[in-house]
């Protein structure tokens, strides 16, 4: 189960549907769902769109890309369902939580990460 929440965590982007995620697993669709749900707490599907939508929030932040190429960076096809999915992760839209983030601080920065990107090379 861990080697298809780390496919999960790579691939978000990709489509990947229950079968392929569990012939990954090397188990049946219907033994996958239920054991990664014990082992995560979520579903498969939930833990998916968890991914995608956290990093859709992170790409909305930036400010760099229109809503519509965030949408389809983070792995959705629609733009309707990505708003949707987003409004019920969220409890805002892709344009207002855009908006409302312009105006909080940035997000710092973990300080081991700091250390290593700042550590002398030799």
């Amino acid at each position: 189960m861990l080697r298809v929440r780390d496919l999960i965590d790579r691939d978000y982007a990709e489509e990947l549907d229950i079968a392929a995620l569990a012939r990954s697993a090397c188990v049946s669709q219907a033994h996958f769902r239920r054991t990664f749900k014990q082992a995560f707490g979520e579903t498969p599907y939930r833990y998916l769109m968890t991914r995608r939508l956290e990093r859709a929030k992170a790409l909305l932040r930036a400010g760099e890309l229109s809503v519509t190429e965030v949408c389809l960076a983070v792995g959705f096809t629609s733009l309707g369902s990505f708003s949707t999915q987003f409004r019920r992760f969220v409890g805002e839209s892709p344009t207002a939580y855009r908006r409302r983030a312009a105006t909080l601080p940035p997000v710092p920065i973990p300080a081991c990460y700091l250390r290593i990107w700042t550590r002398p090379r030799e």
